[in-house]
């Protein structure tokens, strides 16, 4: 594989060296960047003269100043199109709208003619549609940096569910992607994460060293693979060029006694720059927990974030991202758990360094090589006393080290954009857990009978082997009476039950006496992906053609070559623009316990489980998607698509028994259709407004044919399948130097829910017997006017008066799998957050503070009921949180008093130089002056 590899890589840069020209300028190639000269009609350079790029749906702005010899340039720009505007003094304003869809540097020349100082520029509607095949959602940090957002140790899911369409929100930061269970990936500087990011499994990049996102929720182009229903492209914040230190320092204290601290700051020169954010977090409420009332669910959070930007040369640069996250927290307890006096813990370490070189070979060609090395560990533990751990007691020591290596070349000519490239992912996996049984009814040898032989009695929780049951005036419990009330006893589990001596004459077990079951597992994952795409721009016309091919060499063997194509229209007339695009994927299994999960010869597992379905192989999909976006006048666009996958080996995750070591498992099929959409409204007169909403039918075929256990039967809606969910986000800023207030709704139709009792016809009595009295309570389960109680649990109920207040159970004789089954109840969430970034009107040095709402009406309502990857757990309740912050900019003199908003803005004109990305100007003659500088 690494001979093969290397064969391939050396053609590569073969075919690479053979472009010769040299550049003249440098560029750094993780994302885009604009670059020109300004010049008045003779053909002079004009100094000082303010150049703007802006993207009024992401809420991008930028804005720097022309130097000595006329030049400007903006690095780190986010692939997108682009608004430019140049005023200067004694000059008409000249614009431009730019497109900015490679790391090759975009160059413009631009020809000022005498005019008027002074001039406005209006944004227009076509500055608000993309000619793009590809349904993605862009969000600036002008946009997310006000966004009340419900999770601290998880703000980048929030981030995304909150902003992108098709994102549907669990607990603990888990995010599923239009109907799959959590097949999405980042992609952070162009460095791949594929690997599950929620908190129950990994620690988040930090949202403070994220500068731009783009979310792709269509059909992936060819450079992205393995999970792709979302692909979230992060740009992360950069030094370079900030010739004086930029940054701020924050303090947050809220409900649940959570303090959060942070700081940021941006450094460097002409040739480099460096990024550095930190912070920390103390919670009483770190994860989701089982009950709305929070107990035993602390937890805190570090994270520091580096990014350094060199140019070496007019040809070369590099940059090196490295992170360091580290975080404890307790697993929640149910009222249950709290009883016994469970006390769990988990601990997880997050580290990633990711070098990459950059080399210009001429103003068309650019090549990226880059190093990446991301590893995971996560800890465990059970109580001290293992007996206090409800139903089963487990440990866990999971290691996940990622290693890899990619290249891509860009090329850019006439109507042609094209990107090859080449990863190389190698993925290391240590498994070590133990699991034993704590509860002497689950595996209980034998039963108590009535007159009728009915085991409906107790189980038994002393004996040990069901030879003893006669004599004890009790019934084996072999599993040949199918009225039994409780599950076979099976003599391997035995082995592993801590409640009781496990006899002798057990000649299943390895020792005479109960013992934890242990498994210690390692994987050798190796992944090469070779694409090739071009972005053919005709006219109105725009083709995206791509292929890509993928070799997974992992527990299975799989390989595919993967065709993606699109096309957009504009209708320039209308500002429409529609697209239709399609593409085939080789999801790759899930990593998190993958090694466990293929096991097919475990005795132990095997009687857990009734067996093993193999082996989990790679999905294969085909997906069709077709879209429009529209814009309506300069005020608000909308942009929709439609889609539909089908996938042959289709992902999904289960747990060992009740524990929270979660595994993948796979099914024959899945069959997602629906719909997203987006609504913006730019700023206009300090009003910004988003709107995203999306609806997936998410259908699962059976057999299970991947991962522990056997299963076959109808189709099923899987339970991250929801009908709908919207989010309306809205920004109110009248003038800059004014406070603002943000407020969001978000209404989710609700999850399929798990083991709900329904009624299967008018007549026979519900049976509620299969959960416990804090379950029901859970649930929300009532009987006519009597509701349970941990003392006293519903047993049975008439049709007629069974119901629920947080689930939507179906009408008596009316359930169904696949059309029908039991959900979580819809809700309403709003949240709420009022600031001032400048309390004391400051021009160099700023006071911000800040005041959040989340679940703004204390809502009770449900994530999720007795999910099979999850459990059950709870919306965040009503929230309070007040933020002081301290920013530090350089400012020359004084700010400019430029409005907020995409309407009429008043640009400033030639004037001094103050170094780059800073302006200063006035009116002729010039008696009072003004700075205005990038941010």
């Amino acid at each position: 594989m690494l001979k093969r590899f290397s064969i391939y890589a050396a053609l590569v840069l073969g075919l690479v060296m053979s472009f010769a020209p040299r550049p003249a300028v440098a560029q750094l190639g993780n994302s885009g960047s604009i670059e020109g000269v300004v010049k008045d009609p003779s053909g002079g350079v004009v100094a000082g003269a303010t150049v703007e790029i802006s993207y009024a749906v992401s809420g991008f702005h930028r804005e720097t100043t022309t130097g000595s010899d006329g030049s400007f340039k903006f690095t780190n720009v986010p692939f997108n199109s682009y608004h430019l505007a140049v005023t200067a003094g004694g000059f008409d304003s000249f614009t431009q709208d730019v497109d900015v869809r490679t790391a090759v540097p975009t160059t413009v020349q631009i020809s000022l003619k005498i005019g008027t100082a002074v001039q406005t520029v209006n944004v227009e509607a076509k500055d608000l549609v993309e000619n793009e095949s590809t349904f993605h959602t862009d969000i600036d940090r002008g946009l997310f940096d006000r966004l009340p957002l419900e999770s601290s140790s998880s703000s980048v899911s929030s981030l995304v569910t909150l902003a992108a369409p098709g994102a549907v929100a669990d607990s603990n930061g888990l995010v599923h992607a239009i109907g799959d269970h959590a097949e999405s990936s980042f992609s952070v500087d162009g460095q791949p994460m594929t690997d599950q990011t929620s908190k129950v499994f990994s620690n988040q990049i930090p949202v403070d060293s994220i500068q731009s996102l783009e979310v792709i929720s269509g059909a992936p182009p060819a450079e992205f693979g393995d999970k792709t229903s979302l692909v979230i492209k992060v740009t992360t914040r950069s030094g370079l060029g900030q010739t004086k230190p930029v940054g701020s320092v924050r303090a947050s204290y809220g409900s649940f006694g959570s303090d959060n601290a942070g700081f940021d700051v941006a450094f460097g020169g002409p040739k480099w720059g460096n990024f550095i954010a930190a912070n920390g977090l103390k919670t009483g409420r770190f994860l989701d927990p089982p009950e709305f009332q929070v107990m035993h669910s602390k937890g805190n959070e570090q994270n520091v974030f580096d990014r350094v930007d060199l140019q070496f040369s007019g040809a070369d640069s590099a940059h090196l991202n490295g992170s360091y996250t580290r975080s404890w927290f307790q697993n929640p307890n149910s009222f249950d758990a709290l009883a016994s006096g469970q006390d769990q813990r988990a601990q997880i370490k997050t580290y990633n360094v990711a070098p990459t070189w950059t080399h210009l070979f001429s103003t068309s060609t650019l090549l990226n090589v880059g190093f990446f090395a991301r590893h995971d560990q996560f800890n465990y533990y059970p109580s001290a006393n293992p007996l206090a751990d409800v139903s089963e007691t487990a440990t866990q020591r999971r290691k996940l080290t990622n290693l890899g290596l990619r290249s891509d070349l860009s090329y850019v000519k006439g109507i042609h954009n094209v990107k090859m490239g080449a990863t190389f992912e190698h993925t290391l996996l240590t498994e070590n857990f133990s699991l034993g049984l704590t509860d002497p009814t689950i595996n209980s040898p034998c039963l108590a009978a009535n007159a009728a032989g009915d085991l409906v009695g107790s189980p038994d929780t002393t004996l040990t082997d069901p030879t003893q049951c006669a004599g004890a005036g009790l019934q084996p419990n072999d599993g040949s009476n199918p009225n039994a009330a409780a599950a076979p006893f099976i003599p391997l589990l035995g082995c592993i039950d801590l409640t009781r001596p496990t006899p002798s004459t057990n000649d299943a077990c390895a020792t005479p006496q109960s013992a934890l079951f242990g498994f210690h597992g390692r994987g050798d994952i190796r992944e090469v992906a070779l694409y090739l795409q071009d972005t053919i721009t005709k006219g109105d016309w725009s083709f995206n053609v791509g292929v890509r091919g993928d070799l997974y060499r992992g527990l299975t063997k799989e390989s595919q070559i993967e065709p993606r194509a699109g096309m957009s229209y504009n209708i320039k007339a209308s500002n429409t623009v529609l697209r239709t695009s399609y593409a085939r994927v080789l999801e790759t299994p899930f990593n998190e316990n993958l090694v466990v999960a293929s096991v097919t010869a475990n005795p132990l597992l095997d009687a857990i489980f009734g067996g093993s379905s193999g082996p989990i192989r790679a999905g294969q999909r085909n997906e069709f998607h077709a879209g429009l976006q529209q814009a309506f006048g300069r005020y608000l666009v909308l942009d929709g698509d439609y889609l539909w996958k089908y996938t042959h080996n289709a992902y999904d995750f289960s747990d060992l028994l009740n524990t929270p070591i979660f595994f993948p498992i796979g099914w024959h099929n899945s069959k997602i259709s629906g719909f997203n959409a987006r609504v913006s409204v730019p700023n206009v007169h300090g009003f910004t407004v988003l709107t995203v909403m999306g609806h997936a039918s998410a259908r699962y075929f059976q057999p299970q044919v991947g991962g522990l256990g056997t299963s076959d039967g109808p189709v099923f809606r899987i339970d991250h399948d929801q009908n709908f969910q919207q989010t309306a986000h809205v920004q109110y800023q009248p003038w800059k130097r004014r406070p603002w207030v943000a407020f969001n709704w978000r209404y989710d139709s609700g999850l399929v829910a798990g083991a709900v009792p329904f009624a299967t016809d008018t007549t026979t009595p519900v049976d509620l017997t299969g959960l416990s009295a804090d379950q029901q309570m859970q649930a929300g389960l009532f009987c006519g006017n009597v509701f349970p109680t941990l003392s006293a649990p519903l047993v049975t109920c008439d049709p007629s008066l069974y119901g629920s207040t947080r689930l939507k159970i179906p009408a008596p004789g009316t359930e169904n799998d696949d059309h029908n089954p039991p959900r979580v109840e819809p809700r309403h969430l709003f949240d709420t957050s009022v600031g001032d970034d400048n309390l004391l009107h400051g021009d160099r040095y700023k006071w911000s503070l800040r005041f959040t709402v989340i679940n703004l009406t204390n809502k009770t309502a449900l994530y999720n009921f007795l999910s099979t990857f999850s459990g059950t757990h709870f919306v965040t309740p009503r929230t309070y949180t007040a933020e002081l912050g301290f920013t530090f900019r350089r400012l020359g003199m004084r700010e400019s008093g430029r409005r907020v908003g995409s309407g009429p803005r008043l640009h400033i004109f030639a004037g001094d130089y103050f170094g780059a990305g800073c302006a200063v100007g006035g009116r002729m003659p010039f008696r009072r002056k003004y700075v205005a500088c990038a941010p």
